[in-house]
């Protein structure tokens, strides 16, 4: 995953987001920027993520709530402004809602149309705002076809999202997750998702991917 030279993404407070952050951080060729998202920057949740900026000076934290238009918008301004006339080369969309409770019988309107705002709509709200940085990383790099290092979105989903796996997985029902987008550590699906991420082309695309690379039937 050295390849990407700047990277965002989303939910990197905790979990996954968090680990991603730290592996690329970690990484033997780390990007030039990493620009790192969350609800909070300055809150108590946000605490790790602060420890490794103010050890790190090539992670940005940045303001960004995935539900609200305006904030992304605004989001994409800093980090234009910080890129100063590079592009971005590697959108990861991983923020999400969980609710794991929300049964058919108890999930109720306001948790469906909130689950959905930010693991559907935001992520698509995300692309729209980034694409043109996106753009200017593909245009200006050399690479051929499509590649996580030119310039790609990878939106992170889950198994329960799968129609055809919801016979296997239904022990967990989780209504407005499950529809709106399993179980390893954190730390062992980060290294497998940074391991995929290199192979990634233009078959790839519109693809549902497990965290070793298999494809996940939908």
């Amino acid at each position: 995953m050295a390849a990407a030279r700047t990277v965002l993404l989303t939910g990197s407070n905790r979990g996954i987001g968090l680990e991603l952050v730290k592996q690329l951080l970690g990484s033997p060729r780390p990007p030039a920027w990493i620009f790192a998202t969350c609800r909070d920057p300055e809150g108590p949740r946000a605490q790790e993520l602060r420890d490794l900026a103010s050890k790190h000076p090539n992670l940005v934290l940045v303001k960004l709530d995935v539900e609200n238009p305006s904030a992304i918008t605004d989001a994409a301004k800093v980090v234009e402004g910080k890129l100063d006339g590079m592009g971005l080369n590697l959108l990861i969309n991983n923020a999400g809602i969980y609710t794991p409770t929300a049964s058919l019988e108890t999930v109720d309107a306001e948790d469906m149309v909130r689950t959905y705002k930010t693991n559907a709509v935001g992520p698509m709200l995300m692309a729209q705002a980034f694409l043109p940085l996106l753009k200017k990383a593909a245009q200006d790099s050399k690479e051929k076809g499509l590649s996580c290092s030119k310039a790609a979105i990878i939106n992170i989903s889950t198994i329960l999202g799968s129609i055809k796996k919801t016979p296997d997985s239904f022990f967990r029902p989780v209504i407005s997750y499950r529809c709106s987008k399993a179980d390893l550590t954190v730390d062992t699906s980060v290294r497998g998702l940074l391991s995929v991420l290199p192979i990634l082309s233009e078959k790839h695309s519109g693809t549902l991917l497990n965290w070793e690379g298999k494809a996940i039937p939908w």
